[in-house]
């Protein structure tokens, strides 16, 4: 039996009209300010495709979370922080899943403090909690000299299938 988390209050509510699905497909938000065409990733039709957006997505909101982290901390993210984030659409055994690859670059923190705001930002962030037990998850911590895995997960297969 599950349940539904009980919210105090509902900050935002997304709500996006989509038709014709991933190849050829359109999407637009009640607001007016998302209008996109849909193309499945290597199709010559123009347009974006569900991976792009979640990678964009989770990106964007874990480094928000990065940030409510930093201030908790009392420190700032440098302002060159970035997030390369990549999603890929595989399939086993004709059962279709996603893997997650976000890519933190975070110039001049040293990697300790660096590595405990991607943790923090990983317990809060709404995308991470999510996935969590879902999707294969890599988060890593880029740097000059070397890239650190910080958040490894692996669902087992037979949770894909």
């Amino acid at each position: 039996m599950s349940t539904v988390l009980e919210s105090e209050k509902v900050l935002y509510t997304a709500r996006v009209h989509t038709t014709g699905g991933r190849d050829g497909g359109k999407a637009h938000s009640d607001d007016d300010r998302l209008h996109i065409s849909l193309s499945a990733p290597g199709s010559p039709r123009p347009g974006t495709n569900p991976e792009q957006l979640f990678a964009a997505g989770w990106s964007a909101c874990f480094e928000g979370a990065m940030q409510i982290a930093a201030r908790r901390s009392h420190l700032s993210l440098p302002s060159d922080t970035a997030i390369d984030g990549e999603v890929d659409l595989c399939v086993t055994g004709g059962s279709y899943f996603l893997r997650v690859r976000l890519n933190v670059t975070l110039p001049g923190l040293p990697r300790d403090v660096g590595a405990a705001l991607i943790e923090a930002a990983h317990r809060t962030c709404p995308y991470s909690k999510a996935s969590r037990g879902n999707i294969d998850l890599f988060i890593n911590l880029v740097g000059p000299t070397r890239t650190n895995s910080i958040i490894v997960e692996t669902v087992p297969l037979e949770r894909r299938l």
